[in-house]
């Protein structure tokens, strides 16, 4: 499920702009501190930090995948004949 772009800033942008225009400046900025605390409790991260992470998760996923492969074969090697 994918979720449309959200940009903060925008958002502030608009609700700004109408704030302006009546006397509750103050209302926009409490809205805008605690719409930016709300966001910065889910704890998100960067695109490009998820990319990192992903990246690193693959490397170490084709590591173990080798590391298991190389454990069988000593395995293998050092089980007695069963001749």
């Amino acid at each position: 499920m994918s979720t449309p772009a959200f940009n903060l800033d925008q958002l502030a942008q608009k609700l700004g702009e109408v704030f302006r225009q009546s006397p509750a400046r103050d209302i926009e900025q409490n809205l805008k501190a605690g719409l930016s605390g709300w966001l910065a409790k889910l704890d998100l991260v960067t695109r490009e930090e998820f990319d990192v992470q992903s990246e690193l998760l693959s490397r170490t996923r084709e590591k173990l995948t080798q590391l298991e492969a190389r454990l069988k074969e000593l395995e293998a090697r050092h089980q007695p004949d069963k001749d």
